[in-house]
């Protein structure tokens, strides 16, 4: 009896850490009841090729916006009304900026944390993609952020610092070492920021710097570049030296940068006009403004790719491809932040090809002729778009 005692006393500060977190959770996501966070392991490569799925969904910039969010997943059927997974086996990609421009940042993190686990289950899969806004982030550099992003970051910071609190407890009464203060070496205030908000941005660089809880937790688990089946995936797009450079390489540069495993990362890679996460050479509206040379340089080196799929820049005219379709843009500004666009979606289907589901009621009527005009190219250059319409 007594060493089943003493082992339930050893066993105490693990038990109550871990309800500690996901009570902090709850708190902070809206309402997310989630399992402790899967410590991250550096020392395993991020997956950068993925097998072709039957069926291949493709989100674009989401920058906050909780309800879009949610939206752009219901369209393209993959959660029901509860907000729960209901995709089975589709493959998800969600090319990055989630942060930024919006106020349910972390809202939106925790979601797709959720919505990970709940597709894992079924064999479903969603990959989640560094953007530029988030490298940005990481960095410190928050020209983009608003007034409500700092406030949840604010009401995120009171609940992990009294998790932080709980857990320092209970490691003392296990004789462990202290969690260490959530902003150490951060300043107290900044040159050109107004007072009233400097607790927001101390408490969103502590979340988001290098081995920061939130960085850490979730954007260390992004890609900056991936290839599903025939198709690549890249928040920006990619040069020929990007190629060289190695897509293994460039995930785990930035993963381990994020993690404060190394210093910061190439420019070439994450920072600058013609980085994987800026780049826009490809991204044009207008498709004799696009390198289409490059591009079809750059497909040519990747084994079995067809096109390069991309966010960063919006499309005013929504979801639409150029270069002969090898270069699909599905940015289409649905935050509230951005241009407050209408959800689109991208869908890959092995049977039905390349299509577009849309929540634009104004595609109802001519859908049916896109379709037949052009059967088997659903992303038509400079022509009429073909959609399925969702409610």
């Amino acid at each position: 009896m007594e060493s089943q005692a003493n082992l339930t006393c050893q066993n105490l500060p693990t038990i109550f850490s871990s309800f500690v977190d996901t009570f902090v959770d709850f708190s902070v996501s809206g309402g997310l009841f989630l399992p402790p966070p899967i410590t991250p392991k550096p020392q395993n490569p991020l997956q950068t090729i993925f097998p072709s799925p039957t069926r291949l969904i493709a989100i674009g910039d989401i920058h906050g916006d909780f309800q879009k969010s949610k939206q752009s997943f219901k369209l393209a059927g993959l959660i029901d009304d509860h907000d729960k997974w209901c995709g089975g086996s589709t493959t998800v990609v969600q090319i990055g900026d989630v942060l930024d421009r919006g106020g349910e940042e972390l809202k939106i993190l925790y979601f797709l944390e959720k919505l990970k686990r709940e597709a894992a289950k079924v064999n479903g899969n969603l990959i989640t993609m560094n953007g530029n806004h988030e490298i940005m982030n990481v960095d410190g550099d928050f020209r983009y952020v608003t007034k409500e992003g700092l406030k949840e970051f604010q009401d995120w910071a009171m609940w992990y610092s009294v998790g932080i609190d709980m857990k320092n407890l209970c490691n003392e009464l296990g004789e462990k070492g202290c969690v260490k203060d959530l902003f150490e070496g951060i300043p107290l205030e900044f040159r050109g920021v107004r007072p009233e908000y400097f607790e927001g941005i101390r408490i969103r660089i502590a979340a988001l710097r290098p081995k920061g809880p939130i960085s850490e937790r979730f954007l260390s688990k992004n890609q900056t570049v991936v290839v599903v089946g025939d198709s690549v995936f890249v928040h920006g797009g990619l040069l020929p030296k990007h190629v060289d450079y190695g897509f293994e390489n460039v995930n785990e540069e930035v993963r381990d940068w994020i993690c404060g495993l190394k210093g910061r990362v190439s420019r070439d890679l994450v920072r600058g006009k013609d980085s994987i996460v800026w780049l826009r050479r490809f991204s044009n509206e207008l498709a004799k403004d696009c390198d289409c040379s490059t591009l079809e340089h750059v497909l040519a080196t990747i084994p079995g790719a067809k096109r390069m799929i991309m966010g960063h820049t919006i499309q005013e005219s929504g979801i639409n491809g150029v270069c002969g379709n090898q270069a699909i843009r599905i940015d289409v500004g649905m935050s509230k932040g951005c241009t407050n666009g209408l959800p689109e979606v991208l869908e890959i289907d092995r049977y039905k090809g390349l299509r577009i589901l849309t929540s634009n009621p104004l595609y109802q009527n001519g859908k049916e002729a896109s379709l037949d005009a052009k059967p088997g190219f659903l992303l038509p250059e400079l022509g009429p778009k073909q959609v399925e319409v969702k409610a």
